[in-house]
């Protein structure tokens, strides 16, 4: 072989080898994160080549595909609608999977490896293949209930959540969170609905930031420090611009390409602008461009523009509240400090101090706060009120009439941060943090499996220093509970102590209704001593009475032998707000002295 052929052939083998490197990068090394993009539009269709699993309710489907004549086979639809959206979540060709819709993905598409004997013989025989069932512990009736009970006396959803699990297993009954969204929406086959469903889902101004941030991360090295300043500027503008657009009901789609944009901008902000527009309105409307003939546009269902008005900074109806959100618990935590101090030898009758007021760094001071100074570390009663004589209160009167003043002593003077924080831990909260109090989102502190935030005390100089420890005993500070969680305080108290591990899907089922998994109840530790468990659910039983109880009396008069018992919270939304608070109720139901259910219900403030 002469020495050219030789440089020629050593040249293809080179080719070859980078060839044969390139195709094993690809399919080996990048197989996963190619076939899992976002943009590979195989992947996405074949998702909708084969008719995906239900997500069922007491024998309904409140999630199913049913066959089309478009090039996506199947449609996703959700029967349930806004109910059982926090739940289901949505199946989105363009936003992709959330809720159950993800966390039980692989059986709902079939892909689960338990599920490969079935896909086997789907692809011998010829059938298409199918994807199995997932069956919720929800309670039909129980969710409906506690939607319809966050309603206003003019029909309007409230803000806030409603969780409710039986006691004894875990099961999740019910998972309200309102204001809700419609998924149907955002599993359209237009684009178009899908992009102005999400659009008008979010909250205006992190929509703009989001985009305008994403335009500035782009284009940050050819854009001066002004400039991005000046779109940081421009974002509340754009902000209040487009909520003006989702307003209307008229859309001229000739022009808005520019033409909203603010003219105090359009000289300089113009193309940034386009990449977050054209607005489109979210309720219905009319095309008044001349080629379209003045074509009506259906409103977004359960169009929010109303709402993110009179709630500007809210995150908007696709929040889930009831597993995402935290929030300071209130007089609710008083659970805990109740269930402490009966581990430490009080009874319901134990005389505790409770002054009007009590001082953290002073406890020889009785005398009542000062008015209006929030540089005190005081601890009033709600809006001042005297707890009992003034000077102390058994701790089942003090539960019954929520006095902060006791058990802010109570904490600080005889628990301790220590043995607040184990008791928490007992509950199902977070050990103390350091100093500083992560994202409490990510990562999940449970998987139900929807990912659920932590709940915590917060940092240690919240259990060590004595004005922070004070606030801590009665929920504020940096206390910070999901409504699950708050669900699960009463869940362990009907369920003589013992705290089990809450769960929402019940049972997986292969595409011939065969059994693949069902849920077996899980222990997550003992709460409070059994012992002392019926002395706590006397107390609580007292907080649901007659004055001086803050609850009212349980309207359960058709069944017999129902017992029910709480606890009330009131939280600021900041540890000296004198503005709106949050409103709590935890409690649970015992029917002959079984536990039945256990509740948790939280009302954001309302604007007017």
């Amino acid at each position: 072989m002469n020495l050219p052929i030789r440089k020629v052939a050593v040249a293809i083998g080179v080719l070859f080898l980078a060839l044969f490197l390139n195709l094993n990068l690809v399919q080996v090394v990048q197989g996963d994160s190619l076939r899992d993009h976002p943009g590979n539009r195989r992947v996405l269709l074949n998702e909708y080549a084969s008719p995906r699993g239900q997500i069922v309710v007491q024998g309904q489907a409140v999630a199913e595909s049913t066959p089309t004549n478009d090039g996506q086979k199947y449609l996703r639809s959700y029967p349930g609608g806004a109910l059982y959206a926090p739940l289901t979540g949505y199946f989105s060709f363009i936003y992709g999977r959330s809720g159950v819709e993800e966390s039980a993905d692989s059986i709902l598409s079939g892909d689960d490896p338990r599920l490969f004997t079935t896909r086997l013989s789907d692809l011998i025989t010829g059938r298409n293949p199918k994807g199995g069932t997932v069956e919720l512990t929800i309670n039909r009736d129980a969710q409906q209930a506690a939607y319809n009970a966050m309603k206003d006396a003019a029909g309007n959803l409230r803000r806030g959540a409603v969780v409710a699990i039986d006691p004894s297993t875990g099961a999740i009954l019910a998972a309200v969170s309102t204001p809700s969204f419609d998924p149907n929406i955002l599993s359209s086959h237009q684009a178009s609905a899908q992009q102005r469903g999400w659009r008008c889902y979010q909250n205006p101004t992190d929509y703009v930031t989001s985009v305008v941030q994403s335009t500035i991360a782009g284009a940050s090295p050819a854009l001066g420090g002004a400039e991005v300043a000046r779109l940081d500027a421009a974002i509340p503008r754009w902000a209040a611009q487009e909520m003006a657009w989702r307003a209307q009901n008229t859309y001229d789609a000739d022009t808005a390409g520019s033409a909203w944009v603010t003219q105090p901008d359009a000289n300089w902000s113009d193309s940034y602008v386009q990449q977050i527009g054209p607005p489109l309105p979210c309720g219905a409307y009319t095309e008044t461009g001349a080629h379209q003939g003045g074509a009506a546009v259906p409103a977004v269902p359960d169009d929010p523009t109303a709402f993110f008005r009179a709630y500007p900074s809210d995150p908007g109806p696709m929040l889930n509240r009831a597993f995402d959100q935290v929030y300071p618990p209130g007089s609710v935590f008083k659970i805990i400090d109740a269930a402490a101090a009966l581990a430490l030898g009080d009874t319901p009758g134990t005389r505790i101090p409770a002054a009007n007021g009590y001082w953290p760094f002073d406890p020889t001071k009785t005398t009542a706060c000062p008015k209006n100074d929030p540089s005190s570390s005081c601890v009033q009663n709600f809006e001042g009120e005297t707890c009992d004589n003034g000077v102390d209160a058994t701790l089942a009167f003090a539960l019954a009439k929520s006095c902060n003043t006791a058990f802010a002593a109570l904490v600080v003077e005889k628990i301790g941060g220590d043995r607040l924080a184990r008791q928490a831990q007992a509950f199902g909260l977070a050990a103390p943090y350091g100093e500083t109090v992560p994202d409490l989102c990510h990562p999940p502190a449970l998987l139900v499996p929807l990912p659920v935030c932590t709940s915590t005390l917060g940092s240690n100089q919240d259990l060590t220093d004595p004005g922070a420890l004070s606030h801590t005993a009665f929920g504020q500070q940096d206390v910070r509970f999901t409504p699950l969680q708050a669900a699960m305080l009463s869940a362990a108290v009907a369920n003589n102590g013992t705290l089990m591990k809450p769960y929402l899907i019940a049972k997986e089922l292969g595409p011939n209704l065969s059994t693949i998994s069902q849920a077996s109840p899980t222990e997550i530790g003992q709460a409070v001593d059994p012992a002392l468990v019926p002395a706590l659910q006397s107390m609580m039983e007292g907080v649901v009475a007659p004055p001086p109880a803050t609850g009212g009396a349980a309207a359960i008069t058709d069944i017999p032998g129902v017992v029910v018992g709480g606890k009330t919270g009131t939280a600021d939304t900041g540890l000296y707000s004198n503005g709106p608070s949050n409103d709590w109720f935890s409690g649970f139901a015992l029917k002959n002295g079984q536990p039945r259910i256990a509740v948790a219900v939280i009302i954001e403030p309302t604007n007017g």
